[in-house]
């Protein structure tokens, strides 16, 4: 593969730490390899993102976080106080967990009010919606991107992380076909090889999340044995 088509795809891979035992070395590895490999975004917890916008600054490299992952159950308060929180720590971009019950509930004024509230409170920043696409039956997932749209979303998002479920071709193709030109997609989930990071591309993907950035592209150079240590499968 060619230096330039190297350095595409890993301008579209947001590398992920996510855990809740990151360590300062962990932490300090995790963006050296995004400041060698020049990746989209460091996806980090929110406790590390100002630590991480000021060792990014200049970098061109996007400071990304997430709000109320995994289980998307705080209150929609507290979910738009750490938007603006992270805000003020400079973070560029954010990745929301939904109240999935609530749209489970039928209640979708809640559902829309939860992702509203956190994409006014971090406006400008944009929010990307973690929509749990394989726990919907088809007509929740319609409502989902909906709602979702209608709130102000800058990005749909298929899933969490590969313990939802695996990021399909399928899956972004259909939030492609549903979502306006200004909405954008991001696959996650089980993104592991170079090869699944294309054909999520192909399909309409934006962007990728995966916590495998370092393994993907050691692999594009030709280091098929390569191997990072273990994260969550995110």
């Amino acid at each position: 593969m060619s230096s330039s088509s190297r350095t595409e795809i890993a301008g579209r891979i947001q590398s992920t730490l996510v855990s809740n035992c990151v360590t300062r070395a962990m932490w300090q590895k995790h963006i050296d390899d995004c400041l060698h490999y020049h990746f989209h975004a460091a996806m980090i917890p929110p406790s590390w993102v100002r630590d991480t916008a000021r060792a990014l600054r200049g970098s061109g490299i996007r400071v990304a976080s997430f709000i109320d992952l995994p289980l998307g159950t705080m209150t929609t308060n507290g979910k738009a106080y750490e938007a603006g929180k992270l805000v003020q720590d400079s973070v560029d971009e954010i990745d929301l967990m939904p109240n999935v019950g609530f749209l489970f509930s039928g209640m979708e004024k809640e559902y829309f009010n939860d992702i509203r509230g956190v994409v006014e409170a971090a406006a400008p920043v944009p929010v990307k919606i973690m929509l749990e696409l394989p726990l919907l039956n088809q007509s929740q997932r319609e409502r989902a991107v909906q709602l979702s749209i209608d709130a102000g979303v800058a990005y749909l998002k298929n899933a969490s992380s590969g313990a939802v479920g695996k990021a399909s071709a399928e899956q972004i193709r259909w939030l492609r076909q549903r979502a306006p030109q200004r909405i954008r997609i991001k696959a996650s989930g089980g993104i592991k090889t170079a090869q699944h990071v294309r054909e999520l591309l192909d399909a309409g993907a934006d962007l990728v999340g995966t916590s495998a950035g370092t393994q993907i592209m050691l692999e594009i150079q030709g280091n098929q044995s390569a191997r990072v240590d273990h994260v969550p499968d995110y």
